[in-house]
């Protein structure tokens, strides 16, 4: 449930964004054209893009570039509820604000592309100090015009590119509205054991369900629900035999819901639960 959405915007875009909701939360975040720097302030934060994850504890910072993107908020063990600011990069407000040239750091990397299109910014005092100047701002928005909002990006931009995780930023900034192109099995097999629903890997290949499935039949020859289920099963008996993973870590780690599902689910395909499948082969390999 939202509780509070705020944004302020520049030449008639959204700029800046503050949200307050009571999680669990999730929603499709597509960015066809733009990036984005969000700063979790409580709660906590999953982004999945379309080969990586990234969980984001409060007081710290994910970068995205244009792509697809799932979006998932959490409560923290220290707070209830989720709150974040997002600062949303436009390529044509850029421009704009750089009238002259755009600094080397955002200008086209020469370097190969990023493989996933985000990375985690830890938290530095000049970061924090930031995030504050723009919560007061918030709180007093009739202090803001244009002139401080084009100010506050052009810190922004100054700050991330100081921080220790300048190179991955530096890239990340060059590249901020170059679409990384994924093929669709490429996105399929990163996702394999994450716990993401079908209408959620049809988000992330940018198809509606009927066509993500009329695809994944074409690719994989089989139906998604049982070819992931089947590929989470098969890594969950490799796991069972060459370690000693506690059942309830194997389930997660596989991508289930919960433990009771994967019992299930394994012991359709084995007939045996997964401890006795363990015990069994054991027993079988130490006779």
């Amino acid at each position: 449930m939202i509780i509070e959405h705020k944004q302020f915007d520049l030449f008639g875009k959204m700029l800046f964004e503050k949200v307050i909701l009571i999680p669990p939360f999730k929603k499709p975040n597509p960015m066809p054209n733009e990036a984005c720097f969000l700063h979790i302030i409580e709660g906590e934060y999953n982004s999945i893009s379309e080969i990586k994850q990234l969980r984001i504890p409060a007081k710290e910072s994910v970068l995205m570039k244009c792509g697809n993107y799932l979006s998932q908020m959490f409560t923290s063990a220290t707070s209830k509820r989720y709150e974040a600011i997002a600062v949303h990069f436009h390529p044509d407000i850029l421009k704009r604000i750089y009238d002259k040239e755009l600094p080397k750091f955002l200008q086209e990397s020469k370097r190969n592309p990023m493989n996933n299109g985000m990375g985690k910014i830890k938290s530095t005092p000049l970061l924090q100090k930031y995030i504050e100047g723009i919560l007061f701002y918030f709180e007093n928005p009739t202090l803001v015009n244009e002139e401080l909002l084009i100010l506050k990006l052009k810190e922004l931009i100054l700050l991330l590119n100081q921080t220790k995780d300048a190179p991955v930023v530096q890239q990340i900034l060059s590249e901020l509205f170059s679409p990384t192109v994924y093929t669709f099995r490429k996105i399929i097999n990163s996702h394999l054991f994450s716990n993401i629903s079908i209408t959620e890997l049809a988000q992330l290949t940018n198809l509606s369900v009927s066509s993500f499935k009329r695809e994944f039949s074409k690719i994989f020859n089989d139906s998604p629900a049982r070819y992931i289920k089947n590929k989470k099963i098969e890594k969950a008996t490799e796991l069972l035999l060459s370690t000693d993973q506690r059942i309830s870590d194997i389930a997660y780690n596989c991508g289930f819901n919960d433990v009771a599902h994967f019992s299930k689910s394994f012991k359709e395909k084995h007939n045996v639960s997964p401890t006795k499948y363990r015990l069994s082969q054991k027993n079988k390999s130490s006779n």
